[in-house]
């Protein structure tokens, strides 16, 4: 089964033709073997057969004989070697694809990360680089490597995804498919050898490719692109002046509150980042500076997560707004009232618990002082971790 906007090669092609910047379609997935792939060298030849001019900038058949053969009669941009701490590694050859310039670039696993010597430090930014000069890109991901996606993943599954990219990337794209393939079959593919080699298929199957997980795994791609096609449906036409952000500030765009205490500011972005997917509004990611926080009075290892995570939040589609204020609250809040912000997340605080008796908490006090925002206190334990003895 296949979810999509649009899913025929020819109304790619209607897209391609449209605009300078190139246009993105990606195929998503739940897990390795649904199909990614082969439906992309599937499309690339359809494309090939009306002309258009398609090479594959990258992609890994993974020794499945049945993807490998459709390599076959495509244009392939060689790979470039890199040498790195004394091991030759194949990347994507990025400014070969450029120099080729063909219509579209066939690019696989789009939350592959680089090696540092690399123009880019993630694929998909190779992929922002491709389209920036105005060629057209098929690209594939899995869905657990969405960056918001990364810690209900790992809740839902216990597996720790390491390779990410940002909601931001699939919110630009211009069509998006989900490859939809029942739990019970893509088992049967795994067990005869079609996604992994026989020896590995005993361990696969009870780690990542077990029932609940893959279940999991699939419900999060339908949901995903089902938001998407809502996104593409209520975008706003072109000339339509300040009507989209009017919507959004109507819906309530969201706010999230990041301190200077950013342990786990990285849960805080991501849950911001789905709300705002959601309600298909605008987000803002808001520090506010007191003056007890100025920069040279934090510790050089705060300071380095506070720009990390806000770096984190830009990636992730963000507004990072710096804010100046003796009271965090009262700047919280006058910033949320002035744009529209229906919903402040912020994190449980972890002050003393008697500053919290005494309501003089940022969580307890957003949500004494908010009226008429929904607040959204995150809690980042599990009842039992937080109890105390």
């Amino acid at each position: 089964m296949t979810t999509t906007r649009r899913t025929r090669a020819e109304d790619f092609l209607e897209l391609v033709e449209r605009g300078r910047r190139g246009r993105l379609k990606l195929y998503i997935g739940f897990a390795a073997g649904v199909g990614k792939t082969y439906r992309m060298l599937e499309e690339a030849h359809a494309l090939k057969r009306r002309g258009v001019d398609v090479v594959l900038g990258f992609v890994e058949p993974h020794e499945r004989a049945e993807t490998q053969a459709l390599v076959e009669g495509l244009e392939v941009v060689p790979r470039k070697q890199y040498t790195y701490r004394d091991v030759t590694v194949e990347e994507m050859d990025l400014d070969a694809v450029l120099a080729r310039k063909p219509q579209v670039a066939v690019v696989d696993e789009l939350a592959h990360t680089n090696l540092p010597v690399c123009r880019h430090r993630k694929r998909y930014q190779d992929v922002q680089a491709l389209l920036d000069a105005g060629i057209n890109v098929i690209g594939a991901f899995n869905v657990q490597h969405l960056e918001s996606l990364n810690d209900l993943v790992e809740r839902a599954t216990g597996v720790t995804v390491r390779e990410t990219l940002p909601d931001s990337f699939l919110k630009s794209a211009d069509q998006v498919v989900n490859l939809d393939l029942a739990v019970e079959d893509l088992h049967e593919r795994l067990r005869a050898g079609k996604i992994y080699a026989k020896e590995k298929v005993p361990q696969a199957l009870e780690r990542f490719f077990r029932d609940e997980n893959l279940a999991t795994l699939r419900e999060l791609a339908l949901r995903e692109v089902a938001e998407s096609l809502e996104r593409a449906t209520s975008r706003p036409q072109q000339g339509a002046g300040d009507e989209g952000s009017q919507r959004g500030a109507a819906w309530g765009r969201v706010l999230v509150a990041l301190s200077s205490y950013p342990r786990h500011a990285a849960t805080l972005l991501r849950r911001g980042s789905r709300m705002a997917g959601r309600l298909n509004t605008d987000w803002f990611v808001v520090y506010v500076e007191t003056p007890r926080e100025a920069p040279h009075l934090i510790d050089a290892e705060a300071q380095r997560h506070l720009l990390a995570n806000i770096e984190k939040a830009k990636e992730l589609g963000a507004e990072v707004v710096r804010l100046r204020a003796t009271d965090p609250v009262e700047g919280i809040l006058d910033f949320a009232r002035s744009h529209g912000v229906g919903h402040i997340i912020v994190g449980r605080s972890h002050q003393p618990w008697w500053k919290q008796r005494l309501g003089r908490a940022v969580d307890v006090r957003l949500v004494r002082e908010g009226r008429g925002f929904d607040i959204h206190v995150v809690a980042f334990e599990s009842p039992q971790e937080g109890r105390r003895p």
